[in-house]
């Protein structure tokens, strides 16, 4: 568990300081994510950007879990 939470702080680091180059990628900007912008308020849910995460994250794992 210890080693779990020292590699996620270490990602959530990495993603920080990579963040200005990362922000270039088109992700969030997919055709289904769903954007709806009105006058006071932005509602903005990826729903293909967190499927496309989500199987990246799993071939990862299964990849070193093999």
């Amino acid at each position: 568990m210890n080693r779990t939470l020292i590699l996620i702080g270490l990602l959530i680091i990495a993603i920080g300081l990579l963040w200005p180059w990362l922000s270039r990628f088109p992700f969030g900007q997919l055709p289904g994510d769903i954007v709806i912008r009105r006058e006071n308020v932005s509602f903005y849910f990826p729903i293909t950007t967190m499927i496309l995460l989500s199987l990246l994250v799993s071939a990862i794992l299964w990849l070193f879990h093999r």
